[in-house]
C-alpha cells in the first residue's frame, strides 16, 4: 500500500553524526542504551542479542553499514540487533543540561 506521507526515518539526506553506548537513568533503574545522533534527530535504542547462534558462514552474509563503529558492526555480525525504545527526538525540541555526578 502506498503512503503519501513522508517517513521521518527514510530521508536520503540524513547524516549520522555520532553513535555510541550510554547509560540512561530511568526513575529507579539504569538502562544501557545505544544512541544514534543524526543531523536532525536523536534515536535511542536497546542492544539485544539474538538467541540463535550463527555459524561462521552465516555471519559473512550479514550486511553491515560501514559507517557504524567497529564495535557495533561486530555486535551485529554476532547476531545482535538494536530495537528502538521510543520515538526519535527531533533536535529542535531537544534540551541539553549539565548534571553534576552524585
Amino acid at each position: 500500500r502506498e503512503n503519501s506521507s513522508e517517513n521521518i526515518l527514510s530521508s536520503a539526506n540524513r547524516l549520522l553524526l555520532h553513535e555510541g553506548k550510554l547509560t540512561l537513568a530511568e526513575s529507579t533503574r539504569l538502562l544501557d542504551v545505544y544512541l544514534f545522533l543524526f543531523d536532525d534527530f536523536l534515536l535511542i535504542t536497546k542492544m539485544k542479542r539474538n538467541k540463535k547462534k550463527y555459524t561462521s558462514s552465516d555471519t559473512g552474509l550479514i550486511p553491515v553499514c560501514p559507517s557504524l563503529t567497529p564495535e557495533l558492526q561486530s555486535f551485529i555480525r554476532e547476531g545482535g540487533f538494536c530495537t528502538v525504545l521510543d520515538q526519535p527526538i527531533p533536535l529542535d525540541r531537544l534540551i541539553l543540561k549539565n548534571v553534576d555526578p552524585i
